[in-house]
């Protein structure tokens, strides 16, 4: 009789196991789901900006580019012309940025200094550990007792 209560016990404790293992899961596999989620609704907003920002820096690279050449062209002075070449940069940049493949050219950079040079990703003083947040903590908290006192 022991012995079938004691199997049955078993099973039983298996079974809790195996839920709980796939209720772990399935909580870690949403919790990632949210993540890339987050990530990817704050690249479009990234993505966004970019192109709001574009046309607004647009207007004044056309503006401005009008207003030097016929200031240049009147004086005859190609000098005024000098400050197209920079604007021209930064308007490319934002192109770039909003309508190209400069997100795709950085994440594969981004991939690439993971593979071959991770090293330059090491958190300073490693990973942080429960004890140390947790000393941290602590601190923290022993720091506002003794202020409100």
């Amino acid at each position: 009789m022991g012995f079938l209560l004691s199997k049955s016990l078993e099973q039983n404790l298996q079974k809790q196991q195996e839920f709980m293992l796939l209720n772990t899961r399935l909580q870690l596999e949403r919790q990632l789901q949210m993540q890339n989620q987050m990530r990817e609704r704050q690249m479009a907003m990234q993505v966004a900006w970019s192109r709001e920002f574009l046309k607004y820096f647009g207007s004044f690279f056309g503006l401005t580019t009008l207003g030097l050449t016929i200031g240049a062209v009147r004086k005859r002075r190609a000098a005024l012309l000098a400050p197209v070449v920079p604007l021209s940069f930064i308007l490319a940049y934002q192109l770039d940025a909003a309508y190209g493949s400069l997100v795709h050219r950085m994440r594969g950079e981004a991939e690439s200094i993971m593979a071959s040079e991770s090293e330059r990703l090491a958190l300073p003083q490693g990973m942080p550990t429960f004890e140390s947040i947790e000393k941290s903590r602590r601190a923290k908290a022993h720091l506002t007792s003794l202020l409100e006192k």
